[in-house]
């Protein structure tokens, strides 16, 4: 009995379970407010908590940065694509995009505790580089036409934030943006070979006969 082709996992560009995944962003979203109204109410100053560069102090921002913004203006600005970018990463499902998400706020946090300027360093935005650098390369490690062109629309509508990985923008930490791309295309990198490794071992099995 023949059966129709079935798209590969590796070439998709919505989430499996786009509920799911509206939900798992949607309360990541929500996260990153509910600490931004907790600093406003409370006198935490919670934004010293954030990236100091080659600190020993400030190594642990490396896990708080993107959690807290420099106000409602910095977190409006970086709600759409954190939602957006966040929402196609998860095309793979949740696991994969926890694996993505985990690499981009690792490498990022570390480039800017190595390379950034004096002061410290807060914001999501590192992450939306990486979501968006993921995005747009994972296609060409797929070779999935689909994958390029969800990637050119993309590109079109934020290749401006691309700049951000330039230095230029005073009070800007365009080390965030640069090393949250680096972190999104070894992302990218490593799940095209862990899509190749999975591919491998199909073709290498035995077929199973029903009886």
């Amino acid at each position: 009995m023949s059966t129709s082709p079935v798209k590969a996992p590796s070439a998709r560009v919505l989430p499996p379970n786009p509920a799911q995944a509206g939900i798992v962003i949607g309360a990541f979203t929500a996260l990153l407010y509910l600490v931004e109204l907790v600093d406003v109410i409370l006198p935490a100053q919670l934004d010293q908590n954030g990236i100091i560069p080659r600190s020993v102090s400030g190594l642990d921002g490396i896990l708080w940065a993107p959690l807290l913004h420099g106000g409602w203006g910095h977190l409006i600005g970086n709600t759409l694509p954190f939602l957006v970018l966040g929402f196609l990463a998860m095309a793979n499902g949740l696991g994969q995009w926890v694996a993505v998400t985990a690499t981009i706020w690792v490498v990022s946090g570390v480039g800017v505790w190595l390379t950034g300027a004096p002061g410290v360093t807060v914001g999501a935005s590192g992450i939306c580089f990486g979501w968006l650098l993921f995005l747009l390369v994972r296609g060409l490690f797929n070779r999935s036409a689909v994958q390029l062109g969800v990637a050119a629309a993309l590109l079109l509508y934020w290749g401006t934030m691309l700049f951000g990985v330039l230095p230029g923008n005073q009070g800007i930490s365009w080390q965030g943006h640069l090393f949250g791309a680096v972190g999104g295309v070894l992302a990218a990198w490593f799940v095209a070979q862990a899509n190749k490794g999975v591919a491998k071992r199909q073709a290498t099995a035995p077929p199973v006969f029903p009886a």
